[in-house]
Order: structure tokens, then C-alpha cells, then sequence
């Protein structure tokens, strides 16, 4: 028989995929448009592990489904390849980040294009790309020559503001702005000089300078992301991280706050998802209140929801970071408060915000007015309160919260009942229900109604306005890094400018060495000539030493693989309104409060200037699960030996299944307070050993208390869980001399267990050994059939069996007894058909709920009852391959072209439904016996009982159960079963 060869079939399709360029997209109006979209992968020096193209394949076979479909399908990978990770192995080596990031991009690109993923490689993208990044900094230009007009509720040109400023000032400019931005007339402006207006509109570009409190890294010297940073480390190396002061590039997200906050109730994602998002934007509805300082001319405002509880307020609270610190603090408790915000600034905002059970705090010796009823109160410093959330500053109402409350009992301060009923003699009560009390003139009233009328009294009086709050900072945009992309900004008496836009791009330029310089600058600050010559002038102005963030080239690159060759335009016009947005988008659920919220960020931006026709860029969303490692542990022995140095043992190792009887024997005994007899056989087994490593010696073994050590060994040389023991040997030189206590079979058995994949648990399975000895379509396959796309779930690599065996019967169907190929002509039979189309039914239910799993089993089920039927029918088998073809596209390619036909199998038509061919004619019933199943008969659906009785009775395998006597009652229930009571 002509045996499947996946060595053979595989590279041949892939390599006619790359001459014909079979997925190559172009705009196509006379078909619908299917854009779908992976999330672009960082490229790695460790290459893939078959974790990562779950998404991949699912995104593939929704992509070559569509095609089949008649969809016009743009389907694109890339990488997004400055950061982190390049830069300091650059650092340790001295080699040139580009370097490495090509041959990691190159490795990638091998093994993508080995599982035969339908790419259209023409419109591939790299962020580390000058051709791509100019784009990234025209976006730049574009976004700093903007502002945000609160009145049109979008981004208007720069060149408009300034026009209203000359005409008539700022008076009526209802901007997104900086809080501290003064009130102008239009003479005041037209008088100021170039300069100052400049500074001035740095309060109102969306992007601007400005001193910021930032998450800095000593060792790694950069500034990282709050998603940077966890428990107070860097994500990557594990480094503390401290808050800085410094000047940065900001981008002003939060005028955008409550668009994003909307426009996720229109998007088909997963709603814990959305959820994610809504909570890191975190809207909240309430007042803004200013407490006076005793003692100083100073105001400390506070934002806060509950403004009904104003006569609850026994102390205020401030940030660290405040700079109303330095201030407030009295002489007294100077060295306190130095000390307690030295370290406050190791913990980061997620800490602080999520460690309720650490208490603590410092009297600063100053004390604030409520402005309701003009009591003194303490003002304290406590880590809960954070800098960039409101005004830094939280009025503290110990009885209706609880991080007050426990705060409070700390530091032994008051606490006040504002709400009538309400227990506070255990914990804060924060009912929104309830009558005032203990509360001046809003006593009395529900809470509902003293909100309303305390922000009345605030308003009437001066001293605070209802007002809406976001949680969401401005986003930071610098690091302080080489590897980014440069920002095409100079300065010209400490202010920035943009370069030309005919200038652009800015080159990465060429340095030493990719650590900051002595004095601290960024690395950047080490290239030769690093300045900018605008047009018309002799001088040389410095550019922006810093580079931007990871996620800049990463927040619109899905236009750019609409028209990656342009070098004209970021992207066509036409062409973008063509493919529109992305119709599917895969990736991970780790990236909601980063990429997918600055990506959401800055396409409504680019639409707001009309430069794209699509407010939100992502129609539908996937999470994929994480494909876990399954790693696989061997059990060394702990003994040593009298006359023996430890160090001249060899290592033995125990195969599972006698420490599995060994642990059974001590649980049946005396939990192990002694000798057992597997214990007996062990001893045995290693002195047998140990006499054939030393056999002049007499040796006496003795067992430490823990009998074994469990080792992870690496799951590439175990297979079915028996460890192949010469790759063991070789593995490392340690285990050089290794001996193996084995099964009776000769075996050597591995324990397992679900974990992480990691190359420090030896449990990372890389696809290329998979495609190697399985073939890619067998890969694919089984990434899909180990469970919902959705879910968790471990790799396991003793179940790939099963899938290869799946293409080889497949392979079978088309093939005779000697290997020929061979099909038949005739007229498919009617069963032939009703497996064709159930299959049909399921296939395209499946794929258009992401249900690719289910798919993968009604695949097999199908192969299974055409062999059975001895099915070789052309027109089955056509249809067939087609609906295969997206999950496993090499071995469809291939009978395909058997079948006669040219050209690739994406450009066939899917099979079309008959629902007809699945009506049932005929019912097999069950016949039961005093209520045991004993036979099974076929009638049509139509028969009536009467006749199903008869012919049931008569049938001679039922004579025979019924042993001669005559039945006392026969039960017909249509189209379930028959039963007869003797």
C-alpha cells in the first residue's frame, strides 16, 4: 500500500503554498472580506513550543474555512521585535539587538511556515523596521499636533486651537487639559512669545511632557508600565522597582476615558475580558471637596463617591508621593515620615492596592478643616492612598470603609456612625441605604438624597462640585532604553518640536554600548551627531534621547498589513476602507489592560482625524487557553553505602511502579517505623548494583529517611511515560553512569504531573520534534482535539497516537488493498450520503462557534462508519477532504490533487448541506426482554406498531430468548424501544 508520508507531502504543499503565493490578499470587492489577525509574537530566543500556535491553528482554520466560503481573506503574521528582552542580552554581549532579533525572527518564521499556517508572508512586518516604524513616528506627529475638544467629544488639529486662542483666549475651550492650566485672554496670548505659547500647549497636546511620578528600575535603568510590574519587581529579571520623579513622554488616554468605557459594550468579547478593562478604566460618579490646612495657606482636595458621609471624615490620608508632604510634615516627625515614604516608594501601586492586610501609616503633625462642620482632623500618610488615582489625597470615613476602619483601630483615631442601624462595631458598614445621622443638616435624610443636597451646599458654598472620576492614569510613553523606536522630537530652548514629516524616519543610530551614560542619560545620549538641522536653519538642535514604550509600534500595526509596501502613506485610503477592521482577533487575555486598551486608544484617535473609518479596531475576540507541560519526573534513590564514598556511587533511579507498591506496602503496615519487604527488594536490587560497580567491596546499604528524590527529566526522551534510559545517560554527564531499578518488563516508568511549560521543568515540547515524527497536520490536529479552545489544558503527548492513526485510516479511504489509488465513480449510497452531511452540518457549526474540538471527533467518527461502509466514493471523499482540509491542510492538498483536481484546495468550494440526507427513514430499536436489551431491529419510521409487533415476534433470535412461551404484554414506544414481559 501506498503509505501516508507526511515528510514527503508536507514540504512539497508548503513549498507550491510559496511559489503561487497562495494566500496572498488583494482588495477584492466583488467577494465579502475576512480579516483575521494573531496577535503578533514577540520573537524569542527560545524559539516555539507547541504552547504557542494554539491560537495560530485556530485562527488558520477559521481563515481557510472563510476561504472556502468565498471570502476574500487577509490573514498576516509579524513581529513586533523592539524590546526588553534584546536589549539587555545586548547588554551581557556587546552584540547589536538586531542582530539577535533577526535570528530569533528567523527561527520563528521556520517553524511557523513548517506547520503550514496560510500566511500571506508578502505583507509580513517587523516594528524594529525603519520602513515600518517611520509610520509609527508619523502616527506620533499626528498625535501631538492634536487635542482633545470636549465639546465635539473628539481629537481636533492643534492649528484649530491655537486660531481659538488668538481670537478669544481659552475662556470657552472646554479642553482635556492639565489640571493646572490658567485662563487666558486672546491678547494675553497674542502677546506671549514663542516659547511660552509652546509650554502652553503642551497642557493640551495629547501628547506632551510634563514631571512624572514613574516606576523605575535601578537595574535594569528604564522606566517600565504598571503591567511592567508586579509585587513591587520587574516582570522581567525579577528587579525592584522604585517610584521616580522625572520628566517623561505622557499620552493623554484619559480623555478618552469614558469612550473606551463605552464602546466595549459593542464589541463581541469575553466579558471577563471587557471586565478588566472597565475596572482599570474605573469610572466613579462623585464630588470633589477642598479641606483647608490649619495653619497655611493650603487646600488639600479630595474626590471621593460618598460625599453623604462628610460628617463621618475623622482624618485625611495622603500619598507618599504627594508633594504637599514636604509641606505638611512638621518638624517633629520629619525623620518619621522620611522614613516611612523611603519605603512606601519599594512597593508598587499593585501591591499597595491589593495588600489589605499590612496597616500602616505616619502623622505628618499638620491638621486640615472639614468644611462641612469646621472640625480639626488629623492628616496622615498612608501607602493605600496612591498618587495617580484622583487627587493623591482620601478623606477618611472609618465607620463606611474598611481599609479606613481598620486604619483607624491601627492608630487608635475616631470613628464616627453616620448611618442610622448600621453595625460598625466589628467592621465598616458601606450600605448606601440608610438614614443620616450624627450628619448636621443632612440628617434625616436617605443617602440618595444628602448626596444630592451636600454637593448643593458644596457648590453653593465654594468649597467643592460634583464631578466624575477616572481610576485610568495618562500613559507613559519613554523608556529610558536603545532598543525602540526613537521619537521624532528636537528641543529648542527645552521645548519640543516635531521633525519634518519629509525627514522621517528617524534611524535608531549605531552606539558604544547600550547602558545609560555616566551621567545617567539614556543610552541614546551615547550617539555621535544625535541632533536634528530643521529646514531653513544652521544650528543643530538635540533629539529625544529617550525611545518609545513597547507597545507604540504594536497600537496600529493591523493597518499596516493591509498595505505593508506603501511607502507613500501609512495606509491606502481605499484599501483601509476595504478590509475596515480586524473581523477576528486571537491572542491572550494578558494583554487587556495594555496592547488592547492603547490599541482601542489610538485608533479612535486615527479616526477622530478621519485618517481611518473604524472607531474600535477588534470586531471579535478569543482568549486562548494556556496548553499546560506535562513534565515527567524519575525517582533517584537516597542511600549510602559503608566502605563507599558518596561521591563514587552511581546514581540509581526507581521506575514508578515500585514506589507505587512501596508507598501501598507502607500504608497497609506500620507507616514506614520499619523494614518492608519491597523496602527488602530494594536494598537488594541496589547492592546488586553496587556489586557491580565495586565487587572487591562487602556492601551494606543504608536508606536516608526519604527514600527518593523526584527529578524532572526532560519529556523530549520519555515516550508513553517509559524513559528511553541511553538518552537518559546522554542527557547530561552527571548521568554519564546512571543505573535503573526497572519494571519486570524492563521498563523504566516516569511519574507525571501538570505544570507551567518551562525549560527549568523539562517539560517544553518543541513543535519541530512533534512535525518530525507526526508531521504538522497531526500536530494541528491535536493542539485542537485536547479540549475547547478557550480552556486550559495539559499537553500530553502519549495521545498523538490517536490523531496520526486518524490521517493514516483517512489516507486508507483512497487508497486499495495494494496500495493503489483508487475511487469510485458510481453514485454515492444513501448511508454514504447521511455520514457526508451530518459531518457537513457539524464541521460548519462547529467553526463558525470556535468549537474546534468537537470538530476534530465528528472527523474521526465520519472516517470511521465510511470504513465501515467501505466507502471509496469520488464525490464523498471530495467533500470530505474539503471539510478536513482547514484543520489538517497538507494531507487534503495532496487528495485533492489525487482527485484530479488543480490548483490548492482553499480556492474549493465548501460542501453544501442537504438536510435531506439526514431525515430519518428508519428507527433501530432496541428490543428488551423483561427490561434487558436482548436484540436490535431496523423499521421504517412510518411502520405502525401493530406491524413492528408482529414482525419483532416472528424474528428467530427473539423465539430464541423467549424459550417457546408466550409473551404476557408487548410494549411499542416509536422511535425509542420495544419491550416484551414474559
Amino acid at each position: 500500500m501506498a503509505e501516508y508520508n507526511h515528510k514527503h507531502i508536507e514540504p512539497k504543499w508548503q513549498a507550491f503554498w510559496n511559489e503561487n503565493q497562495t494566500f496572498k490578499a488583494t482588495v477584492n470587492k466583488s467577494k465579502p472580506k475576512f480579516y483575521s489577525l494573531d496577535m503578533f509574537p514577540y520573537p524569542s530566543g527560545a524559539g516555539l513550543h507547541v504552547g504557542h500556535p494554539l491560537g495560530y491553528i485556530a485562527s488558520d482554520i477559521v481563515s481557510r474555512f472563510k476561504r472556502n466560503k468565498g471570502f476574500n481573506v487577509l490573514h498576516p503574521m509579524g513581529f513586533d521585535a523592539f524590546g526588553l528582552p534584546a536589549e539587555q542580552y545586548a547588554i551581557q554581549t556587546g552584540q547589536h539587538p538586531a542582530i539577535t532579533t533577526k535570528e530569533n525572527i528567523d527561527r520563528y518564521k521556520e517553524q511557523l511556515k513548517n506547520i503550514g499556517f496560510s500566511f500571506d508572508w508578502d505583507k509580513e512586518i517587523q516594528t524594529c523596521d525603519p520602513a515600518y516604524y517611520k509610520w509609527t513616528q508619523w502616527i506620533f506627529l499626528r498625535i501631538f499636533n492634536s487635542w482633545y475638544n470636549k465639546a465635539t467629544e473628539k481629537a481636533e488639529t492643534i492649528d484649530q486651537l491655537v486660531a481659538t486662542f488668538a481670537q478669544s483666549g481659552n475662556a470657552n475651550v472646554n479642553a482635556a487639559c492639565d489640571e493646572d492650566t490658567p485662563s487666558f485672554s486672546a491678547d494675553e496670548w497674542n502677546a506671549w512669545s514663542e516659547e511660552e505659547q509652546q509650554r502652553m500647549l503642551l497642557k493640551y497636546r495629547l501628547t506632551y511632557l510634563s514631571e512624572t511620578s514613574v516606576n523605575w528600575c535601578p537595574e535594569l535603568k528604564t522606566v517600565l508600565s504598571n503591567d511592567e510590574v508586579k509585587d513591587g519587581f520587574s516582570e522581567r529579571g525579577g528587579h525592584p522597582v522604585v517610584k521616580k520623579k522625572m520628566k517623561q513622554w505622557s499620552m493623554r488616554i484619559t480623555a478618552y476615558a469614558q469612550r473606551l468605557l463605552e464602546g466595549l459594550d459593542n464589541l463581541d468579547w469575553p466579558e471577563p475580558l471587557k471586565e478588566m478593562q472597565r475596572n482599570w478604566i474605573g469610572k466613579s460618579i462623585g464630588a470633589e471637596l477642598a479641606f483647608p490646612v490649619v495653619g497655611h495657606d493650603l487646600k488639600i482636595n479630595v474626590f471621593t463617591t460618598r460625599i453623604d458621609t462628610i460628617f463621618g471624615v475623622t482624618f485625611l490620608s495622603l500619598a507618599p508621593e504627594s508633594e504637599m508632604v514636604a509641606e505638611l510634615t512638621t518638624d517633629d516627625q520629619k525623620e518619621a515620615v522620611a522614613a516611612y515614604v523611603e519605603t512606601a516608594k519599594n512597593r508598587s501601586e499593585r501591591d499597595r492596592m491589593s495588600d489589605v492586610k499590612t496597616i500602616s501609616g505616619v502623622f505628618t503633625g499638620s491638621y486640615a478643616t472639614n468644611p462641612f462642620n469646621g472640625e480639626k482632623i488629623q492628616i496622615w500618610i498612608a501607602d493605600y492612598v496612591l498618587a495617580g488615582y484622583g487627587t493623591g489625597a482620601v478623606m477618611a470615613v472609618p465607620c463606611g470603609d474598611q481599609r479606613d476602619y481598620d486604619f483607624a483601630k491601627h492608630f487608635n483615631l475616631p470613628i464616627v456612625p453616620v448611618i442610622e442601624g448600621a453595625d460598625i462595631s466589628e467592621k465598616a458598614d458601606p450600605t448606601k441605604e440608610g438614614i443620616m445621622m450624627n450628619s448636621g443638616f443632612l440628617n434625616g435624610l436617605n443617602c440618595k438624597d444628602a448626596i444630592a443636597k451636600a454637593i448643593e451646599f458644596a457648590e453653593e458654598k465654594g468649597i467643592g462640585k460634583g464631578k466624575i472620576n477616572f481610576r485610568i492614569r495618562d500613559a507613559i510613553f519613554a523608556r529610558q532604553r536603545y532598543w525602540g523606536e526613537p521619537v521624532p522630537v528636537y528641543f529648542k530652548k527645552d521645548i519640543p518640536y516635531l521633525v519634518d514629516e519629509a525627514d522621517l524616519p528617524i534611524i535608531l543610530p549605531e552606539i558604544d554600548k547600550y547602558l545609560p551614560t555616566e551621567d545617567g542619560d539614556p543610552p541614546l545620549a551615547r550617539a555621535e551627531n544625535f541632533n536634528y538641522t530643521p529646514k531653513g536653519e544652521t544650528e543643530a538642535y538635540p533629539l529625544e534621547m529617550s525611545t518609545m514604550p513597547g507597545w507604540a509600534g504594536s497600537s496600529w500595526y493591523w493597518y499596516r498589513y493591509m498595505d505593508a509596501k506603501n511607502d507613500t502613506a501609512f495606509v491606502d485610503k481605499d484599501i483601509q476602507e476595504y478590509w475596515e477592521n480586524v473581523d477576528l482577533y486571537i491572542g491572550g487575555s494578558e494583554h487587556a489592560t495594555g496592547h488592547l486598551l492603547y490599541s482601542r486608544f489610538w485608533n479612535k484617535i486615527l479616526f477622530d482625524l478621519g485618517i481611518v473609518n473604524q472607531q474600535e479596531p477588534f470586531k471579535k475576540l478569543i482568549n486562548q487557553g494556556m496548553i499546560q507541560g506535562r513534565s515527567n519526573f524519575v525517582y533517584r534513590l537516597n542511600f549510602r553505602v559503608n566502605g563507599v564514598e558518596n561521591d563514587e556511587l552511581p546514581q540509581v533511579f526507581i521506575s514508578k511502579g515500585w514506589l507505587d507498591r512501596l508507598n501501598i506496602e507502607i500504608q497497609e503496615t506500620t507507616k514506614g517505623s520499619k523494614s518492608t519487604e519491597i523496602q527488602d527488594s530494594i536494598s537488594k536490587e541496589i547492592n546488586k548494583i553496587v556489586k557491580k560497580h565495586f565487587p572487591e567491596k562487602v556492601a551494606n546499604v543504608i536508606p536516608f529517611s526519604r527514600l527518593t528524590s523526584d527529578l524532572h527529566v526532560d519529556v523530549n526522551i520519555v515516550h508513553n511515560d517509559e524513559l528511553d534510559m541511553e538518552a537518559f545517560r546522554n542527557w547530561r554527564p552527571d548521568l554519564a553512569n546512571a543505573e535503573f531499578i526497572t519494571e519486570e518488563n524492563g521498563k523504566y516508568i516516569c511519574g507525571w504531573e501538570v505544570e507551567k511549560m518551562s525549560k527549568s521543568k523539562y517539560n517544553v515540547v518543541n513543535p519541530d520534534d512533534i512535525i518530525e515524527r507526526y508531521g504538522a497536520d497531526t500536530l494541528r490536529l491535536y493542539e485542537m482535539f485536547l479540549g475547547p479552545l478557550e480552556q486550559f489544558k495539559p499537553w500530553n503527548t502519549n495521545g498523538i497516537d490517536g490523531v496520526s492513526k486518524f490521517l493514516k485510516k483517512l489516507w486508507r479511504l483512497f487508497h486499495n488493498q495494494e496500495g493503489e489509488f483508487a475511487v469510485s465513480d458510481e453514485a454515492p449510497s444513501k448511508a454514504e450520503l447521511k455520514v457526508l452531511h451530518k459531518t457537513i452540518k457539524k464541521a460548519e457549526e462547529d467553526i463558525e462557534r470556535y468549537s474546534f474540538n468537537t470538530s476534530v471527533s465528528s472527523f474521526m467518527i465520519c472516517v470511521n462508519e465510511l470504513t465501515a461502509l467501505n466507502c471509496n466514493n469520488r464525490q464523498v471523499l471530495a467533500d470530505l477532504v474539503v471539510l478536513i482540509s482547514p484543520y489538517a491542510p497538507h494531507i487534503t492538498e495532496e487528495l485533492w490533487s489525487l482527485l484530479g483536481n488543480k490548483g490548492s484546495i482553499v480556492n474549493a468550494p465548501y460542501p453544501i448541506l442537504n438536510e435531506e440526507f439526514l431525515v430519518e427513514d428508519e428507527h433501530e430499536y432496541p428490543i428488551a426482554i423483561n427490561g434487558k436489551m436482548r436484540v436490535k431491529m431496523s423499521f421504517a419510521v412510518d411502520k405502525p406498531n401493530a406491524e413492528i409487533q408482529a414482525e419483532v415476534l416472528a424474528n428467530e433470535n427473539v423465539q430464541k430468548w423467549l424459550e417457546g412461551k408466550t409473551p404476557k404484554k408487548v410494549i411499542v414506544v416509536p422511535k425509542k424501544i420495544v419491550n416484551i414481559v414474559i
